[in-house]
């Protein structure tokens, strides 16, 4: 019986013929049954695809809202997130991802390897754990790369779907540990992988300060108030260290920093104590 796969890519428009790419290597999966929509954040896509659905959003609403609108439009069990720039360089990559799911019982999401085909070297950074190690070493993580992303929908909807209100940055993070509270594993698959061209971080205008409201987000929506503080000390410190070269970067981190104590974070939504005490067996409790 083939997997029903609901992918949903998210776009402003500004890259067609990278959209285009990535399309086309959904469209090449075998093994898999797909239903495709394309999320404009802003726009209303054109020129696509047959077979590929388009959802016009009337303004910008984020990157996870917008995937969230695009989780919404569809109602197959399995859902994909692929970036707009990002492309699957196999033609069985969704089904080897199925193949994992229905071997492991317990994995809530997988997370490929990235790979830059014009770089020499894997981009580390999109290894979502402290020690890199092995590109190609797979294991459970408790954060993520959000441009390639596998989850049944079930595992999505029980943790809330991607945090809307974040706009950018962290969101991968949110998600991870709600997985894992559900009572599930975040796979990194160190043998599947997904494309994606190395870009520096900082190119979005709003990186810093959204990084650092995003920080302060995560431990007020999420982690029970005997580590959330310890973790938010702990990133200020980091950043701080990180930025002591750069005060443009501080001011801005700062002022995120500030933003997130100020505002409404949304509902809040402690994780369990036995999962932080499971992240800690793993070797990342949620203090850093």
């Amino acid at each position: 019986m083939l997997t029903d796969f609901a992918v949903v890519l998210l776009t402003q428009g500004q890259r067609p013929a990278e959209l285009r790419r990535a399309l086309d290597s959904v469209l090449a999966q075998q093994g898999v049954t797909t239903d495709i929509v394309v999320v404009g954040n802003g726009w209303a896509p054109v020129d696509l695809p047959a077979g590929v659905r388009a959802l016009a959003l009337p303004e910008n609403v984020g990157i996870p809202a917008g995937r969230n609108a695009g989780a919404a439009a569809t109602t197959a069990p399995m859902l994909f997130f692929l970036d707009d720039d990002a492309w699957l360089p196999e033609p069985d990559t969704l089904l080897r991802m199925a193949q994992k799911f229905a071997e492991n019982p317990r994995f809530g999401l997988i997370q490929p390897r990235v790979t830059d085909p014009e770089s020499e070297d894997d981009p580390t950074r999109w290894i979502p754990r402290t020690r890199k190690g092995n590109p190609r070493h797979s294991s459970a993580v408790f954060s993520l790369w959000e441009g390639a992303v596998a989850i049944p929908r079930e595992v999505f909807d029980s943790a809330g779907g991607w945090p809307g209100s974040f706009w950018y940055a962290h969101e991968g993070i949110e998600l991870a540990w709600r997985v894992w509270d559900s009572g599930r594993i975040v796979w990194y698959a160190g043998d599947i992988t997904a494309c994606h061209p190395v870009m520096h971080p900082t190119r979005h205008a709003d990186y810093y300060r959204l990084n650092a409201r995003n920080r302060v987000w995560l431990a007020r929506r999420n982690l029970p108030w005997p580590v959330g503080v310890p973790y938010v000390a702990s990133w200020t410190a980091v950043q701080r260290l990180r930025s002591r070269r750069d005060p443009d970067a501080w001011r801005a981190w700062w002022g995120g920093f500030r933003e997130g104590w100020r505002e409404d974070p949304g509902p809040r939504r402690p994780l369990q104590w036995s999962t932080v005490l499971e992240m800690a067996r793993y070797g990342r409790p949620p203090v850093i």
